[in-house]
């Protein structure tokens, strides 16, 4: 299954680790850009959080206990000083930033 994705690449940097998603390129339709993603079947919800609110490290666990289903299922992508990273790796680095979605 082939989906067209309309976001930054950023955004591979925690789906793809995560097995969500497998092969993927990149489409220059001379505006924003695209990504052809191929899907690998796991991925059951994916959302964007607009207006992006900030998140500090101790405020990481309502924000999970809010968009995801289980606390050891489904990753909340974030924007941070150390780049585009999932909530994991933000409390393993100790630091805060912008919400961006989330998936599982």
């Amino acid at each position: 299954m082939w989906v067209v994705i309309t976001s930054q690449l950023a955004s591979r940097a925690t789906l793809v680790p995560a097995g969500y998603i497998g092969e993927f390129e990149i489409v220059d339709d001379h505006r924003s850009g695209k990504i052809v993603v191929s899907l690998t079947g796991r991925l059951n919800k994916c959302g964007v959080i607009s207006p992006r609110f900030d998140v500090k490290v101790g405020e990481i666990e309502k924000w999970i206990n809010n968009l995801l289903p289980s606390r050891a299922f489904g990753h909340i992508v974030l924007t941070t000083s150390a780049g585009i990273i999932d909530h994991e790796e933000a409390r393993r680095k100790h630091t805060g930033g912008k919400v961006l979605g989330f998936f599982y």
